[in-house]
């Protein structure tokens, strides 16, 4: 263990040292570059053996369609190998979320092949942020498994094909084929496909553009793809998989001797909630309950506490912190303090889109100094959020007089930090 531990932190070190800001530039999109290639994918799928295919994206690949199209496809068409899909795509979330989740949601099922898909929800990112993310999920990747092949895809949102349309990837997607051309990872546009289409006349984006004839209705919104959407996306990879049938086998060891940005998150984890760091009434959500039943695959163990003045305390030392939590129609207000300053005031745990409760992080700390310890608490307020801001949901103001919307709770599962808990 100490030889493993000492050879991560050279090759953090080395790539801290060798790493230099790279520069942004537009890049022409193409429908497929398959650089080095799935080798290692390849050879287990000739060889007959199992197969761990991994979905990381947003909520067009956590959506009933490309993803366990694919994996449909892969079982029909290698029929002598056997796969195993990990779905591990959280709707509204991009690559900043990810390269936090991904050893909890993918890295531990050990994945043969890795689908990243981000380049949506990660639009209104600076390239800076989104290398740094997608490079610590690449990273991560390797690291765990340096035979794990990677791909990259690209899926669209209605204002990505002005870009499109001129020849050039979205701004995302640029950065990300930017970063793929240093690691050598396969990538797949689909949206060039899509605004091709479109184009030509031969697809309507959504509802609004009146489809009729034998035009392709594409989304009902602005980017979430209906059934026929879906199927445009899963038959460009039924495409691009067997044209990299031949790319050789490939330790990817190597690549992580330099790295593509400084700062890149490499060293993101997710570091479970004790009941050692909780004060007050919290309980730990048992498994028949609705809450875990429904996030805890996700989330692992969900803690709770509706009462004011009950906290989560813990010292890290590193640069970031998040807590990795719920918002919900009876969330709360929490207080946080950091290293004896209190930093946020009144930070709801409740939003105009809680008539239900959904995955969200709660930042704590950020832009410190990593070389000493930090102590953090979140402390629970009475206060409640302002919930009329749920109005213009609701048929009647009387709905907002329901018992779901009444309450100071507070749901946190894990920490999510760059750095290390501390004593």
């Amino acid at each position: 263990m100490q030889q493993i531990t000492i050879a991560a932190l050279l090759i953090t070190v080395t790539c801290s040292l060798l790493a230099q800001q790279p520069e942004y530039k537009t890049v022409r999109a193409e429908k497929f570059k398959p650089r080095a290639g799935i080798g290692n994918v390849m050879q287990k799928i000739a060889a007959g053996q199992d197969v761990t295919v991994a979905y990381l994206g947003g909520s067009i690949t956590a959506a009933n369609g490309w993803r366990p199209q694919t994996t449909a496809w892969l079982t029909q068409n290698y029929p002598k190998a056997k796969f195993k899909e990990i779905h591990a795509a959280i709707g509204g979330t991009g690559s900043d979320l990810g390269v936090f989740r991904v050893g909890f949601d993918v890295l531990q099922h050990n994945p043969d092949l890795l689908f990243v898909e981000f380049a949506v929800n990660d639009g209104g990112a600076a390239p800076d942020s989104i290398w740094k993310s997608m490079e610590g999920i690449v990273r991560q990747t390797w690291k765990k498994n340096s035979k794990t092949d990677i791909m990259f895809v690209y899926t669209i949102h209605a204002g990505m094909t002005n870009d499109l349309v001129k020849g050039d990837c979205p701004r995302s997607a640029s950065a990300m084929e930017l970063l793929a051309d240093y690691y050598k990872i396969p990538s797949v546009n689909f949206g060039l496909e899509i605004t091709q289409l479109l184009t030509a006349n031969k697809l309507v984006f959504k509802a609004s553009e009146k489809p009729s004839g034998d035009r392709i209705w594409f989304a009902n919104d602005d980017c979430h793809p209906r059934e026929e959407g879906h199927r445009i996306y899963t038959a460009m990879l039924a495409q691009y998989i067997p044209a990299m049938a031949d790319s050789k086998p490939i330790d990817h060891a190597s690549q992580l001797n330099g790295c593509f940005i400084a700062g890149n998150l490499e060293n993101a984890k997710m570091v479970p909630i004790t009941a050692t760091m909780l004060t007050g009434s919290w309980n730990s959500l048992a498994e028949t309950n609705s809450l875990q039943k429904s996030f805890g695959p996700r989330m692992g163990q969900l803690w709770t506490s509706g009462t004011p003045g009950d906290t989560l305390r813990f010292t890290f030392k590193g640069s970031l912190a998040k807590v990795y939590d719920l918002v919900g129609p009876n969330g709360g207000k929490v207080k946080v303090t950091v290293d004896g300053k209190v930093t946020a005031n009144s930070v709801p745990r409740f939003d105009s889109y809680c008539t239900y409760h959904r995955i969200a992080t709660l930042g704590v700390a950020a832009n410190l100094d990593p070389t000493v310890p930090h102590s953090v608490e979140v402390e629970i307020l009475s206060e409640q959020p302002d919930r009329t801001i749920l109005l213009p949901k609701m048929k009647s103001p009387d709905e907002l007089k329901q018992a779901k919307y009444n309450g100071t709770c507070a749901w946190f599962s894990q920490l999510m930090l760059i750095g290390d808990l501390a004593q």
